[in-house]
Formats: C-alpha cells, structure tokens, sequence
C-alpha cells in the first residue's frame, strides 16, 4: 500500500523540514518540463507529489491523514488475514477430500483385487469411478503388486515341508515357525493405511 509518505520519499516520522527538503526534489526531477518525451507520466507524478506534500506540510492534516491512514491499515490487515485463514480452511478441506477419495479409491481396487481381477480391471474400474488416470495407475500398479505379493507368501506358506521339519512335525516337536504368521508387503501396506491386519 502506497503511502504519501512513500510519494516523496520520507519517513512516517519525518520531520517537516525533512518533507520540505524531500518534495522540493521529488519536484525537480519528476517536473514536465524535465522529462521530454515522457510528459504524460511526468504530470501525474508530479501532481501526487504535489498532493502529498499539500497534506503532509500541514500539521493537521498530517494528524487526520496518519489516524485514517492507520485505522485503513489495520482493516486492511484484518481483512488479508480473514483471506489467508479461508485460503487455509480451503486448502485443508481439499487436502482432507483428497485424502478420503485416496483411501475409497484404494478400499475399490483390494476389493477387485480380492475377487482375482488384474491390474488392467483394477484400472478400469478405478476410471469408472471418477478417479483422475495418473491416481488411478498408480494404485492398480501398487494393489496389483501387493495382492501378487500376499499370494506368493501364502503360496510359500502352503509348500511342502524340509525332510527336518516334516520329521519333527512327526515326533510331536513341532518347530514355533509353523504358526507363526509372517505378514507380507501386503499386510503391512493395509496395516499402514488402516491400522488393521486384513
């Protein structure tokens, strides 16, 4: 916000001999007659200043100018702070938007990926609901990946025996890896997201 006092170039507390001394060359160099060529923004910075110093060599409107300059500054500031607060509020409702739409998004494609529908449905399907292409790429690629990944460690699981641990199985002396439960990239994945083993 341009203020008088910037027009000619003092402090808000200068001094009048100050102001006086600021105009007089503020007017020398943006007089008409000075800047041929350039006449027309010449004139009108040469009437603000001319404006600014009619205002601020007078003691009384300097007072009246610095009290509405200050009460407008301050609605001013209030007023860029109520925007910056619903430009924050928007932001966060959008970002909270998003992030739901990321998980419902993520819940349809296991769901699809559960039932044994590849990548390329996963996709489709993901597109069918209003998901933006590059969102919905990068989840089929991830929920394909891991539903490969929970398979293939409940295909390991599900592997014959070692000769040793058969045997062991046999005597009675069970070794404690048969029932524990490795949890894959896949459980961990949806752990992370919804804190809850599937």
């Amino acid at each position: 916000m341009t203020t008088l006092y910037a027009t000619l170039g003092v402090q808000a507390d200068a001094t009048l001999d100050e102001i006086k001394l600021a105009y007089r060359r503020a007017a020398m160099k943006w007089h008409p007659d000075r800047n041929l060529g350039r006449e027309a923004e010449a004139h009108a910075a040469f009437q603000e200043i001319r404006d600014a110093y009619a205002i601020l060599s007078d003691a009384e409107q300097r007072q009246i100018y610095d009290e509405v300059f200050e009460r407008e500054m301050q609605r001013w500031q209030a007023e860029q702070e109520a925007q910056e607060e619903q430009e924050r509020a928007a932001q966060r409702e959008a970002q909270r938007a998003a992030q739901e739409q990321y998980e419902k998004m993520v819940t349809i494609a296991m769901r699809f990926a559960d039932d044994g529908h590849n990548r390329d449905v996963l996709f489709g399907v993901l597109l069918g609901r209003d998901c933006e292409a590059e969102l919905a790429a990068r989840i089929a690629d991830s929920v394909s990946a891991l539903q490969a990944s929970r398979q293939a460690s409940a295909a390991a699981a599900q592997a014959p025996q070692p000769a040793a641990a058969a045997a062991a199985a046999a005597s009675g002396h069970d070794t404690p890896e048969r029932h524990r439960r490795h949890p894959g990239a896949f459980d961990s994945f949806w752990h992370g997201l919804f804190g809850v083993r599937s």
